[in-house]
This record gives C-alpha cells, sequence and structure tokens, in this order.
C-alpha cells in the first residue's frame, strides 16, 4: 500500500482545534452516526474514547435490502460503511467525536476511498440526526477549512440520517477480536496509536481504575468467525 495507515495529511504530533461551536448536552444519552472508511478500524478508534458507551459496526445511507457485507462491498449500493457511537454527552460531546473523527479515524481529504480502500462505500461522511448535529457538523468543517489544517479540502460530506443497518455479527468488535490480522496491524493500530497519542487524558480508564457502578452492563461474548476476505 502507498498509504497503508491513511495518515492524516496535517500535522502527526498535535490534535485539530476544538469546535468553536459545540452546544451543551440535552440528553443523558445521544447516538452520533460516522463513516470513514473501513468500519473495523473506526470502531477500534471511537470504542476507546471515555464517555462512549458502545460502537456498532453497519450500513448507512442505502436500502435495508441492500444492507449487508457482500452487496455493500461490491460499490454498488448506497450505503457507507459507518459506525454508530452510543455515548453520554456529559462526558463527551458531539463536537469532541467530531475532533477525534477529523484527528485520528481516517482522512476527510480522500473522496469516495481510504487508503487502498476505495468506493462510495468508503466515502467521508457524518449521518446528522438532527439539526444541532448537522449544525455542529458544518461549523466545525468550516473552520477546519478556514484554518487550512490539511493540505487540501475537507471531503467528508454532510448526509441525514434515515436508517443505520447493523453489520452482520463477524463485523462487530472486529479489530478487538483479531489484533494479528494485518489490515487490522497496518490500518487500524496506527490509528488507535494515534488516538492515544493525541488524545489520552479522553481515554477510558484501565480496568482497575473503573468505577463498577458507572459502566454498562456487560454484553454476551461474541463467538470469533471467520475473517471476511477482501482486506485479508
Amino acid at each position: 500500500m502507498n498509504n497503508p495507515s491513511c495518515d492524516l495529511p496535517a500535522a502527526r504530533h498535535a490534535p485539530l482545534p476544538a469546535a468553536t461551536y459545540d452546544p451543551p448536552p440535552a440528553a443523558d444519552e445521544a447516538l452520533a452516526v460516522l463513516a470513514g472508511g473501513c468500519f473495523w478500524c473506526v470502531e477500534a478508534v471511537f470504542r476507546e474514547l471515555d464517555g462512549v458507551l458502545a460502537v456498532r459496526p453497519g450500513y448507512c445511507g442505502g436500502s435495508a435490502a441492500s444492507a449487508n457485507y457482500e452487496a455493500v462491498c461490491s460499490g454498488r449500493t448506497e450505503h457507507a460503511e459507518a459506525v454508530e457511537i452510543r455515548y453520554d454527552p456529559r462526558r463527551i460531546s458531539y463536537g469532541q467525536l467530531l475532533r477525534v473523527f477529523f484527528s485520528a479515524a481516517h482522512d476527510p481529504t480522500q473522496v469516495d476511498r481510504q487508503g487502498n480502500d476505495r468506493g462510495r462505500q468508503y466515502r467521508s461522511a457524518i449521518f446528522a440526526a438532527d439539526a444541532s448535529q448537522r449544525d455542529v457538523a458544518r461549523r466545525y468543517i468550516a473552520q477546519l477549512d478556514a484554518a487550512r489544517v490539511f493540505a487540501s479540502p475537507i471531503a467528508t460530506r454532510i448526509e441525514t440520517l434515515q436508517a443505520f443497518h447493523l453489520a452482520e455479527r463477524e463485523h462487530q468488535d472486529y479489530a478487538a477480536r483479531h489484533p494479528q490480522q494485518p489490515y487490522i496491524t497496518l490500518v487500524a493500530a496506527p490509528k488507535v496509536a494515534k488516538l492515544r497519542a493525541q488524545f489520552g487524558s479522553w481515554l477510558k480508564p484501565a480496568p482497575g481504575d473503573r468505577d463498577p457502578a458507572s459502566e454498562p452492563a456487560p454484553t454476551a461474548q461474541r463467538a470469533d468467525s471467520s475473517q471476511p476476505g477482501h482486506r485479508s
């Protein structure tokens, strides 16, 4: 690969500026849906953040009938590989999630691709659930473009969230369950390393430091499965 880690064309050692417009939370829990290339990688980044309660890979932007891995990977549907992030807005804001999205999760200047993953299914997109999310996203993109933090204009699309279609079981927690898989070591791991370097104070506490009363109920252990082939 020419760019196996999809490294950002901005400063590697400092995070992007904070969003200047980031309204206070209005609920105890909220959802954000973001697309930035391979959903294995984007999930691996956001699952590390304190205040993020759950991350689920899936498909967004197309119909339920074709929301499956084989169809989406063909590039013949309208979907993007995306992640649904359930978070506590009292601990991390929507603007902060977008800051991580643009800083560490993907390269927002690439059009319909991330590194060697090419096609509309790998487009950079923010699926806004309401007017507030759309406004935060629009203003932050304008802020970053005005500051010229990237060598090229941001190509991220702001799309209206119609429906989020959960991906197949084998794609959930994929990077965590397959840490030695070549795609994960070459592409996902460098993104997680960048997150840890730039946003160390935003990460979930170590297991021994957790307050059990603040943790969501544990979910059932997912069984391992064979690795899909197009990224092996």
